[in-house]
């Protein structure tokens, strides 16, 4: 029977991992869809693609800044 791990204390910066990984894989997903806009509609095309790209920019920003906080024992 596997252990329950509800005596473990939550972990505290669950939300930033979670913002992160939203942040990067839906600015990459509307970046290329963007992209695959653009083809047939430019100013669409770009309409998307920046924003996609800005968003999974500061998902790896986050990234960086989430190793630069220090954990409490």
């Amino acid at each position: 029977m596997p252990k329950l791990r509800s005596n473990e204390p939550p972990k505290p910066h669950a939300s930033l991992e979670k913002w992160t990984w939203l942040l990067i894989y839906g600015g990459l997903f509307v970046l290329i869809l963007g992209i695959a806009t653009s083809r047939t509609d430019t100013v669409l095309g770009w309409s998307l693609a920046t924003p996609g790209a800005l968003a999974a920019a500061v998902g790896v920003l986050l990234i960086y800044l989430r190793s630069r906080i220090k954990d409490k024992p």
